[in-house]
């Protein structure tokens, strides 16, 4: 009984917000495939300057000398949840609605970018490299900053209705206490991800790396 309607309050919260979602994820779509388009642009030394970097690295990957896993959960843990709180209070802002959009495609830019970046270089092998070690913890990731940008547009837009446009609709309190726990299960889902970045992809991409190298 409880699962049915667990079941038709997400169902129904898709079918209110579908419109929202086809945009946000239009958009960040648009920002992955202008991140690869972007790594064309770049001129042959700034292709070889970066991929030096990318080489000492994936060195450092081979022979285990990059931060410790621990370290590396902290890192990723905090950097996502700090991008989710600023996304967080631009919702509450009402202003920081054009921000969050802005954030969302420089989010799928810079996915575009490190995969686009890899392939060119790299070939299969870079896609390989993507794939274990941008995809895992993105898997998450992404799911999590679409649907938390889309709750942020929605109550900002129903607080510009309210304020500019004098709509009356639901009571603002309720909304925002469902707003405050969607995003506290939202860090929840950061800690998972921040967990497979730091204890699963580099162990993935120094198999890969060292295949690669061998």
């Amino acid at each position: 009984m409880r699962k049915n309607m667990y079941q038709n309050v997400v169902a129904n919260h898709f079918r209110e917000h579908s419109s929202i979602y086809l945009f946000v994820i239009v958009l960040f779509l648009m920002g992955v495939i202008f991140g690869a388009v972007v790594v064309n642009s770049l001129s042959f030394t700034q292709k070889e300057d970066l991929f030096y970097y990318l080489s000492q690295f994936f060195g450092q990957v081979s022979n285990e000398k990059v931060a410790e896993a621990n370290d590396l959960f902290k890192m990723s843990f905090f950097h996502n949840t700090k991008f989710i709180g600023l996304i967080w209070i631009l919702g509450i802002s009402i202003i920081g609605l054009p921000i969050i959009l802005i954030l969302l495609f420089m989010k799928g830019m810079v996915v575009g970018f490190t995969v686009g970046f890899l392939v060119n270089q790299m070939g299969w092998d870079g896609f390989l490299l993507s794939f274990v070690s941008v995809l895992p913890q993105n898997l998450i990731i992404i799911p999590i900053f679409i649907v938390s940008s889309t709750l942020a547009v929605s109550f900002s837009l129903k607080m510009i209705s309210r304020q500019f446009m004098k709509k009356v609709g639901q009571p603002m309190m309720p909304l925002f206490g469902r707003y405050m726990i969607a995003f506290a299960f939202a860090v929840i889902f950061l800690c998972a991800a921040a967990g497979i970045e730091a204890f699963i992809s580099p162990v993935l991409m120094k198999s890969v790396v060292n295949s690669i190298q061998s």
